[in-house]
């Protein structure tokens, strides 16, 4: 788990009785933007840990690429592995925007700042298929950000009705472990990542991470 002085939150939980698990996280920053994704291997245990950073690898070099580029990156590195979900927002700080593609069952919400917007908490678009086994037809969608947006990603280890419930003024790191510790399912391995947007938009420098 990370700090609480840290950027971001980030907190995740194997499988019972595994050692390594195959949830990843990559934050990623490049030229005006930043790439953040999360990601579920199919599976638990050393395989799927070892398909997991094959595509978090791929994110990582590639995180400046449009998004169908890089899925399709990751679609073809992952041949020989046992496959994954992944979601992959990426953040252009020039025009304050958001692209977003999911494939799997990587659940994406973005919470607005706003807690009178209609739809504070929006569940973002997922495709179904695996990369690196099934890649669906790809097309990512954009929406504009506005301060004090936040991205939350989790891995199906985690009940989806986390989104039901979000506090509006919560710390990224406090609220990654509160969302794991009540809803984390405790049959498969389970992450959960928090991002401000704000954050990347803004330009604040943040430390660049590849993780379990």
């Amino acid at each position: 788990m990370r700090d609480t002085a840290s950027a971001w939150g980030l907190a995740s939980l194997p499988l019972g009785g595994e050692s390594e698990s195959g949830d990843y996280s990559v934050v990623k920053s490049f030229d005006h933007g930043m790439l953040v994704a999360v990601i579920d291997a199919l599976g638990h245990g050393h395989d799927a840990a070892q398909a997991a950073r094959v595509a978090a690898a791929a994110l990582e070099q590639y995180a400046h690429e449009k998004l169908e580029d890089l899925f399709r990156r990751c679609d073809d590195l992952m041949r020989d592995t046992r496959g994954a979900a992944i979601s992959v927002a990426s953040i252009d700080r020039r025009n304050r925007t958001m692209s977003w593609l999911g494939v799997g069952n990587v659940t994406g919400a973005l919470v607005r700042a706003d807690t009178t917007a209609d739809q504070r908490v929006k569940r973002l678009i997922v495709r179904g298929g695996v990369v690196g086994l099934r890649l669906p037809e790809l097309r990512s969608s954009a929406m504009p950000l506005l301060p004090g947006d936040t991205l939350v990603l989790a891995t199906d280890g985690v009940r989806i009705d986390f989104t039901d419930s979000l506090p509006a003024k919560v710390g990224p790191q406090p609220l990654a472990e509160q969302i794991l510790q009540r809803y984390a399912t405790h049959n498969d391995d389970a992450l959960v990542l928090v991002f401000p947007c704000c954050e990347a938009v803004e330009g604040t420098v943040l430390p660049e991470q590849l993780s379990a």
